[in-house]
């Protein structure tokens, strides 16, 4: 019976498909079959994001109509038939999604009902963001849009429905810290071999062909250095206005890297059960020296101080990529010694010159991490802290210290859930589920663009 229904919904898209094929656009034809293929995906997010769809497809139809009644009408045509054909198949279009408001429908596509809220939101946003980098920047900003004409959208649906789900499984606070490790290092990974591939002479994979340094230092450097080109600046500061400081625990490029060798995997062996089996299990993290908060400063002041000096200096580029490279080699050094030794990412916390610019800006974003006062001081939410951001002191007075990046990997450790993200005027889980639906957007949107 739910196939029955489920026709009317295949008859529309394929329609939308056919005039997308008359057009030659191939990215929203085929953009069309990925909508089809989630219909299998029996997610309560599912229905909601395909009824957007249809009434956007209802809007598109209204659009045609329009634009082909006024050249009709330049031309001296009859336009009343084709306004009645359009406008019929726009109102079925629309009434189509009402079709997942019965109840075998939305009994079908049940699953996760709880966190539907957010994978939409998620969803719509990740997609809102690309909207304008579809449709404005150039070169194309969007990759896929680079090899097939309109294929952008193709990949904005795509990056959409991932957003979609990664939101959906980032709620489970269970999980959420393995999987925002995980899509870390695949950003990271997607990031870097885009670079490699464009060095390699595929310059579509390049997003402007004027290389920079992917040094995060160079986001305040670049711009000093060169008295222009400040989208980095721009970018970054956006998103500590929506995210905070998060931007180095899930935007990070290289972050990602001093993640793994913070945790300096190594073979463990399981208890109980099964204990003749071996399993990986990370470092534990070992405090900081009180200094590191001072070194960090000095590494922005002297980033700002000796980029402008090289400006009115007028060094030329081919001196000053040499600092640069050393101080980028300095970084992955410190990452490779002094963090696999500590456990902490203290090239996040004690080298990188973003990194405080981050913590400090994200201060006037809202999101915060705090402890309950049923807290017991067990310390559970301190071992999987990379951040040097809760000792016994912090867990004491009941917030994370400044250095904290709102990654969240402690929130899942907590048997009695008295720690978790607050924002005013939300209780624990709403401001929980804002946090993800911002941040994953911004991932999942900046895994389309983020290039050099």
């Amino acid at each position: 019976m739910n196939k029955l229904r489920l026709t009317p919904v295949v008859l529309a898209t394929v329609i939308l498909a056919a005039h997308f094929l008359r057009d030659l656009s191939w990215g929203p034809l085929l953009a069309c079959f990925v909508m089809l293929g989630l219909l299998f995906w029996r997610r309560r997010w599912v229905l909601r994001v395909y009824q957007a769809f249809l009434v956007g497809g209802a809007a598109l139809w209204i659009s045609t109509a329009a634009g082909l009644y006024r050249e009709r009408q330049s031309l001296g045509e009859p336009a009343a038939r084709m306004l009645v054909i359009l406008g019929g198949v726009a109102l079925a279009t629309a009434a189509t999604a009402l079709l997942f408001e019965t109840r075998g429908l939305k009994a079908r596509y049940s699953e996760r009902a709880s966190t539907a809220r957010q994978s939409v939101a998620a969803f719509l946003l990740a997609f809102g963001i690309l909207v304008p980098v579809q449709l404005v920047v150039d070169p194309p900003g969007i990759l896929l849009e680079r090899f097939l004409v309109t294929g952008g959208w193709l990949e904005m649906l795509g990056l959409a429905v991932y957003a979609a789900w990664l939101s959906e499984t980032m709620m489970d606070p269970a999980v959420s810290a393995l999987w925002r490790r995980r899509v870390w290092r695949m950003f990271s990974a997607v990031f870097f071999g885009q670079l490699v591939l464009g060095l390699a002479g595929f310059d579509r994979f390049l997003m402007t062909g004027k290389l920079h340094l992917p040094v995060p230092a160079m986001i305040v450097a670049g711009p000093l250095y060169r008295g222009s080109g400040f989208f980095m600046p721009i970018l970054f500061t956006a998103t500590v206005v929506f995210v905070g400081s998060a931007w180095c625990s899930h935007l990070c490029y290289i972050g990602a890297w001093d993640d793994v060798a913070a945790r300096g995997f190594r073979l463990g062996r399981r208890t109980g059960q099964g204990a003749s089996r071996r399993t990986a299990v990370g470092r534990r993290p070992q405090p900081m020296p009180a200094w590191r908060r001072t070194v960090q400063t000095g590494n922005l002041a002297g980033v700002v101080a000796i980029s402008l000096g090289m400006r009115l200096a007028g060094v030329p580029w081919q001196a000053a990529l040499p600092v640069g490279i050393a101080f980028g080699v300095v970084g992955v050094a410190v990452m490779a010694t002094w963090s696999r030794r500590k456990g902490a990412m203290t090239h996040c916390v004690t080298y990188c010159p973003i990194g405080i610019l981050s913590t400090v800006m994200g201060r006037i974003n809202p999101f915060r991490i705090r402890l309950g006062d049923g807290c017991n001081e067990c310390g559970a939410c301190a071992a999987p802290c990379r951040y040097d951001a809760l000792r016994a002191e912090d867990i004491a007075r009941r917030k994370p210290a400044s250095s904290c990046t709102l990654c969240g990997d402690c929130i899942g450790r907590c048997r009695d859930a008295q720690i978790g993200y607050r924002f005013p005027g939300l209780d624990q889980w709403q401001a929980r589920a804002l946090f993800i639906v911002l941040v994953v957007s911004l991932h999942s949107a900046f895994l389309g663009v983020a290039r050099i």
